[in-house]
C-alpha cells in the first residue's frame, strides 16, 4: 500500500515537471512560432500562457513592435552629376511572424541591406533639386522599393525618410551666391515696380490737378500744414498767382468807364520872322581899316 502511494506521488511530480517544461509565456509585444519536430506549424501563438509538447516542440518568439532602423550615410552621384552623401531612417514592423521566422535568416539585417541599396539607387535617379525640395515623392518611391522584397518576408514598411543631404563645400558656396543674386534681383524688380506704380499715380494726379486748379491750392495748403508741424522750421508762404489773377479780373469788372479828354484848341498861326537881306546888313570891317 505504501509503495503504491509513493508511486502515485512520483508520477504526479513527474507530470508536473513535464507540464512545467512545456509551459511558455508569450509577451504582449511578441508572437510565438512553434516548430514541431523541426516543422513550423501554420499558425502562431498569441500573447499569454501557452503549452508545448515536451521534447517535440520548440518555440521562437518574434517581436512585432515597430523597428526604427537608421540607414548609414550613402555616397552617390545624382542625375545632374552632383556628388552627395545621404542618410535615411526606416520604420518597419513584422506582420507575419511565420514568414519572418522562416523566409529570412535575419529580417532586420536584410531590411537594412535593402534600404542601403535602394537609397543609392534613388540618389542616382533623382536631381539635386528633388533631394532638397521634393522629398515627399522620394520618400514614397524609396518606401516602395524597400517594401517590394520585404513583403515576402512578412515585413511591412511603415515609412522611410531622408534625414540629411550633405553637399560639397564648393557647391554650397555656389548655391549661396545664386540665392544672393536671386534675392537682389527680386529686390530690384520690386523697387522698379514700386517706382512704376508711383509714376502712374503721379501722372493721374497731375491730370486731375490740371483739370481742377483748386486741387493744387488744396495740396499746397496740405503741404503747409505738414510743414507747420515741424517746430524747428521756418515757413515762407508764396503768394498764389491765381489770387492775383482773381483780383485783376475783379478790378477790370468793377472799374468805372474812362472819361473822354477835351478836344485840343487850334493854335494861332505863327508868322515867320523876316530876315535881313545881305544888302541891308551892316558890313563888317576888319580891324585897322578906317
Amino acid at each position: 500500500m505504501e509503495g503504491t502511494v509513493v508511486a502515485v506521488v512520483v508520477v504526479a511530480v513527474l507530470a508536473l515537471l513535464v507540464l512545467r517544461s512545456g509551459m511558455r509565456v508569450v509577451n504582449q509585444i511578441e508572437r510565438g512560432v512553434v516548430f514541431r519536430m523541426g516543422k513550423a506549424l501554420p499558425g502562431y501563438r498569441q500573447p499569454g500562457v501557452t503549452f508545448l509538447i515536451p521534447f517535440a516542440d520548440r518555440m521562437r518568439k518574434v517581436n512585432v513592435q515597430v523597428v526604427t532602423m537608421p540607414v548609414p550615410t550613402q555616397e552617390g552621384i545624382t542625375k545632374d552629376n552632383v556628388s552627395v552623401k545621404v542618410d535615411a531612417v526606416v520604420y518597419f514592423r513584422v506582420t507575419d511572424p511565420v514568414k519572418a521566422a522562416i523566409e529570412v535568416q535575419d529580417y532586420v539585417f536584410a531590411v537594412g541591406q535593402v534600404a542601403q541599396s535602394s537609397l543609392r539607387s534613388i540618389i542616382g535617379k533623382s536631381d539635386l533639386d528633388d533631394l532638397l525640395s521634393d522629398r515627399e515623392r522620394l520618400h514614397e518611391g524609396l518606401a516602395l522599393m524597400i517594401d517590394s522584397p520585404a513583403a515576402g518576408w512578412g515585413i511591412h514598411i511603415d515609412r522611410v525618410e531622408i534625414k540629411d543631404v550633405q553637399l560639397p563645400e564648393s557647391l554650397k558656396r555656389s548655391m549661396s551666391r545664386q540665392a544672393e543674386a536671386e534675392r537682389e534681383r527680386r529686390a530690384r524688380v520690386i523697387t522698379a515696380d514700386g517706382e512704376f506704380q508711383a509714376a502712374q499715380q503721379l501722372a493721374n494726379a497731375s491730370r486731375i490737378m490740371s483739370d481742377t486748379p483748386e486741387a493744387m491750392q488744396l495740396r499746397l495748403l496740405q503741404t503747409v500744414v505738414e510743414v507747420a508741424a515741424e517746430k524747428n522750421s521756418t515757413l515762407v508762404m508764396p503768394f498764389p498767382v491765381e489770387l492775383l489773377r482773381y483780383f485783376d479780373r475783379a478790378a477790370q469788372q468793377f472799374a468805372p468807364p474812362a472819361t473822354q479828354a477835351p478836344p485840343a484848341t487850334e493854335a494861332a498861326p505863327v508868322t515867320p520872322a523876316t530876315s535881313a537881306t545881305p544888302a541891308e546888313a551892316a558890313p563888317v570891317r576888319p580891324a585897322g581899316q578906317p
